[in-house]
């Protein structure tokens, strides 16, 4: 049997490792020369993940018996129409993954079966829409895209103006979302569809880089400290959203704000969240949501049994850098023996380039903490962003220590 893999992340390793476990000679195609899954597939193709005819064309040749990916959204497209058009199996059919990566169709459904947002419009022209009774901050984002490629917050109408021309640029179908900024704690909840039914897996504190031009994750606190009135709320909308999008058996990640008495959903996907999501999802209910997704593409339907975790506290850290070139990390393996951090994972290759942070795409490395003492998870915490370093090619530490700041307990449940 074979599987092409697209997309060669992080947690690509895990896939292709399930995968080969079960059988298969597992092809990947990413568009990087380097990707860190790279070394563990049975064969590598450069092939842009967005290309549709060219992996079409790639799956013909290498005869593959499926087309898969995890943790990605733009490539699940690919995935389902390359799927569909070969007669291969998918959980998930071309025009649902269609709609579910369109932020235009995701708000319009959200807007008519009572899923709780924030106001907005969507156009391929800022200034034909009347935003007279729209209160500032203003975010403008395509409606195609995803790790906050841009999503821009405006001031003015004078800012908006000129953010709507880049989140415009950087759609594919040249429109773009304007909507209301809604202050409040951004929480990710994980959940898994079966037959229809949605379940709750984990429910998340993301914290973002505090710049109006990006929204990006640095760090993820688990599990957040939510009322059990907002907890009920997201169960609500997690079982509206599978209900309206007609979403029978897959993954789910949705991404929301809340005041602390009412949630508004920003946006999700049939999927998991990408960096080591996945594996905050096993520590959080105990299901590999890997092979989940796996199991769905065979055809195999049974829930995954949700055990309890084994930590109370949870911390994922994402490691960005300062310009240059990468060349290795400096005593993650010390810290890890040592206890001060439970794991730590390698995004980028030797040699990548780094120049200023624009989406989560540019984060270099990773690392968690996991304890049942939440004095303990600071003091490891504290120690951490004190010895950690990212080298590039010159020696110097590139590594951005400033985004290791405190943790602050009240996220935690």
């Amino acid at each position: 049997m074979k599987a092409l893999v697209l997309a060669g992340g992080f947690p690509q390793i895990s896939l292709i490792k399930e995968l080969q476990k079960r059988g298969y000679f597992v092809i990947l195609a990413d568009y990087n020369d380097e990707p860190v899954a790279k070394k563990f597939c049975d064969k590598f193709y450069k092939v842009s993940t967005l290309d549709i005819d060219a992996i079409k064309n790639l799956a013909i040749s290498e005869k593959v018996d499926i087309v898969i990916t995890v943790c990605t959204d733009q490539a699940l497209l690919t995935v389902a129409k390359v799927s569909e058009d070969l007669g291969l199996p998918c959980y998930i059919d071309y025009k649902t993954a269609l709609n579910v990566t369109n932020k235009q169709y995701m708000k319009k459904v959200f807007a008519e079966n009572g899923i709780p947002t924030a106001r907005f419009v969507i156009t391929d022209d800022i200034e034909k829409c009347d935003l007279s009774s729209f209160r500032y901050p203003i975010i403008s984002k395509p409606v195609d895209c995803n790790s906050s490629k841009g999503v821009i917050k405006s001031e003015t109408y004078t800012q908006l103006v000129q953010s709507f021309v880049i989140s415009k640029e950087l759609s594919r179908t040249k429109t773009a979302i304007v909507e209301e900024f809604i202050d409040g704690t951004e929480l990710t909840v994980d959940a898994m569809i079966n037959d229809g039914v949605a379940t709750l897996l984990s429910v998340s504190v993301s914290e973002k880089i505090k710049d109006n031009n990006k929204f990006v994750i640095y760090r993820t606190i688990n599990p957040a400290n939510i009322s059990s009135l907002i907890e009920d709320k997201i169960k609500d909308t997690i079982q509206k959203i599978a209900d309206a999008f007609k979403l029978r058996d897959c993954p789910l990640l949705v991404q929301l704000l809340t005041d602390g008495n009412e949630i508004y959903v920003v946006e999700f996907s049939a999927r998991t969240g990408g960096g080591v999501k996945f594996l905050l999802i096993q520590e959080a209910s105990g299901v590999d949501i890997i092979k989940f997704v796996v199991d769905l593409t065979e055809g195999k339907k049974d829930k995954p049994v949700i055990s309890e975790r084994k930590y109370k506290y949870l911390v994922n850290e994402f490691i960005y850098c300062c310009d240059g070139v990468f060349d290795k990390l400096l005593n993650f393996d010390e810290l890890k023996a040592q206890g001060v951090i439970s794991d730590y994972y390698l995004f980028k290759w030797q040699g990548a380039k780094f120049s200023g942070i624009s989406n989560s795409g540019d984060r270099v490395a990773g690392f968690t903490i996991k304890t049942n003492d939440v004095n303990l998870l600071i003091k490891n915490h504290n120690i951490a962003k004190e010895k950690l370093k990212v080298i590039d090619i010159n020696g110097n530490d590139i590594m951005k220590h400033e985004l290791l700041c405190d943790i602050n307990p009240g996220f935690f449940k």
